[in-house]
């Protein structure tokens, strides 16, 4: 089986080449690679695509930065929509399968007055220029390939740098703030699933061998606020810190987001697919892994 991985650099992508290690995998990145290709040029694209003729294609690249998506909107839609479409085009010419990698801001969080999880079917709702720019990614690409899946995932966190976020994930992001000795204040009316990438990626892989075409909810189990993700992580390291609740009014921000996106993985458990994780045991095996790979480079 040949797979191809765009963004295989990033975060994700990096873990799901390790994923599908014992298959032939081709790395499309803008970074380099087996084909070097930025997923607005379609030409680049599909000459990469129609050259080494994956049978599935995996596309992680997006514009995910919040602020930036804000002050640059043409730049969001051209990574998050047209560069989805780009895919999808090249994809359905080829025969491949793609699967692409959506978002849980596509809801607004107003499923948190039912204090229920999204499901597959619920009606997005997205309340900023990344949402609404993932969100026309996903119509665009049921609309030009037939053979796709659109998985929506949450709070992403992993062992690889996030290049999106100034290569750091939230677990890092905190750590370096706990090592500065100041108190570190969380929001606790945010609500969310944290996904780790390693678990996230054999959900993926499982997915594009077996589901049927459409749309699939990709999560790890449970849910928590970030103040509780954080107190888990530095639970899980040892790492003694002032931990402070806070309220997201406290946090000055131009950007609106939801306050509730907890995904329901209900398409792929009906299917008898869905092998996510409780997000306490993924941060587990994260913490694991992350010393695992600190002890190998000493």
């Amino acid at each position: 089986m040949v797979v191809m991985i765009i963004g295989a650099k990033g975060q994700l992508g990096t873990a799901l080449c390790a994923a599908f290690q014992d298959t032939e995998v081709i790395k499309a990145d803008r970074g380099g690679g087996h084909c070097t290709v930025d997923i607005c040029d379609r030409k680049a694209l599909f000459k990469c695509i129609s050259e080494f003729r994956p049978e599935i294609v995996i596309n992680t690249a997006a514009e995910h930065e919040l602020r930036s998506c804000e002050a640059h909107p043409d730049q969001s839609f051209a990574v998050n929509a047209s560069g989805a479409m780009w895919a999808a085009q090249a994809c359905r010419e080829t025969g491949a399968r793609l699967v692409h990698i959506s978002t849980d801001y596509v809801f607004g969080g107003d499923s948190r007055e039912r204090n229920i999880p999204y499901c597959e079917s619920d009606p997005p709702k997205p309340l900023n220029v990344y949402a609404a720019s993932k969100l026309a990614g996903e119509y665009l690409v049921a609309a030009h390939c037939a053979n796709h899946l659109i998985v929506r995932t949450a709070a992403l966190y992993g062992l690889a740098r996030c290049r999106g976020k100034g290569g750091r994930n939230f677990v890092e992001t905190m750590l370096g703030l706990a090592a500065t000795g100041q108190e570190v204040k969380v929001v606790n009316d945010e609500f969310t699933t944290p996904t780790y990438a390693a678990s996230l990626a054999a959900q993926i892989r499982l997915l594009a061998e077996r589901a049927e075409p459409g749309l699939y909810h990709a999560t790890c189990g449970g849910a928590c606020s970030w103040y509780e993700f954080a107190e888990a992580i530095f639970e899980e390291l040892g790492v003694r810190v002032h931990l402070v609740p806070a309220k997201s009014l406290d946090f000055q921000s131009s950007v609106k987001r939801p306050t509730y996106t907890v995904l329901d993985n209900r398409h792929a458990r009906e299917a008898g697919l869905d092998i996510m994780p409780d997000w306490r045991e993924a941060l587990k095996s994260y913490t694991a892994a992350r010393r695992n790979a600190a002890n190998a480079t000493v």
